[in-house]
């Protein structure tokens, strides 16, 4: 199964640019020049010879999600994306790419960036090695909700973002439970009525946002984070 699927997998995790603070506790303000995030995928767009979006997010048209659009799917850039069924989607200009991630921030969707196997299989295209895989996901519908049922070693390949630190201040925290219901991947536990960050934790950011009590704080260390981010994606997908 490895073998057929998930060969040559490495696909990150970026957490939500609203939520991420830096090294200094201080929030990253997104009108400064500051990297964030989602600067990996944009500028992945600015290198990418050929963009194609999908017209809809097959995750969320199957689970028939009420609340995110399933109107905006996921991103492919690179020469094997040129083979992509047309009945799926279109080839968009590098603006277009721009707005389409834009969009999906907008709407607070979680960017999976990298090489995956699995979509040159579904989508059935090649060379693997040139297809790069811009997932916008919802915690409802995401694909990688698997992610605790799959061998360890199929399920290291999908990780955090280097550098990416998710941590919990025990006296603010109550234990109620809102982080670990809209955790995908089960990586919160509650012991002892506090809440637990586990080795699991793909640091997308999304129990920071329903926090009651601001107790959950995502913090990216420093920012060279995104450049070695960056260089570990192109050591497996070639999109020029």
């Amino acid at each position: 199964m490895s073998k057929l699927l998930f060969d040559g997998d490495d696909l990150v995790y970026l957490p939500k640019d609203s939520v991420v603070e830096v090294a200094v506790n201080q929030p990253i303000d997104p009108g400064t020049s500051t990297p964030l995030p989602s600067e990996v995928v944009h500028r992945f767009i600015d290198e990418a010879g050929f963009h194609w979006a999908m017209d809809f997010c097959i995750c969320r048209e199957a689970n028939k999600c009420q609340d995110y659009p399933r109107n905006l799917g996921c991103l492919f850039m690179g020469e094997a994306a040129k083979r992509i069924d047309p009945k799926l989607g279109h080839p968009i200009t590098r603006e277009e790419a721009h707005d389409h991630i834009r969009r999906a921030d907008a709407t607070g969707l979680i960017h999976v960036i990298g090489r995956n196997k699995l979509d040159a299989v579904w989508l059935d295209v090649a060379p693997g090695e040139k297809l790069l895989t811009v997932c916008n996901c919802c915690p409802c519908c995401c694909l990688w909700k698997m992610l605790p049922n799959l061998n360890g070693a199929i399920a290291g390949r999908i990780s955090k973002m280097e550098g990416v630190e998710v941590t919990i201040d025990s006296t603010a925290c109550v234990g109620c439970g809102e982080c670990q219901k809209v955790c995908f991947v089960d990586a919160i536990e509650i012991v002892d009525s506090k809440a637990r960050i586990t080795d699991q934790c793909r640091g997308c950011g999304r129990c920071i946002e329903v926090c009651p009590n601001h107790a959950v704080r995502i913090i990216l260390p420093d920012t060279t984070a995104i450049e070695n981010t960056i260089k570990r994606i192109h050591d497996n997908v070639d999109i020029k």
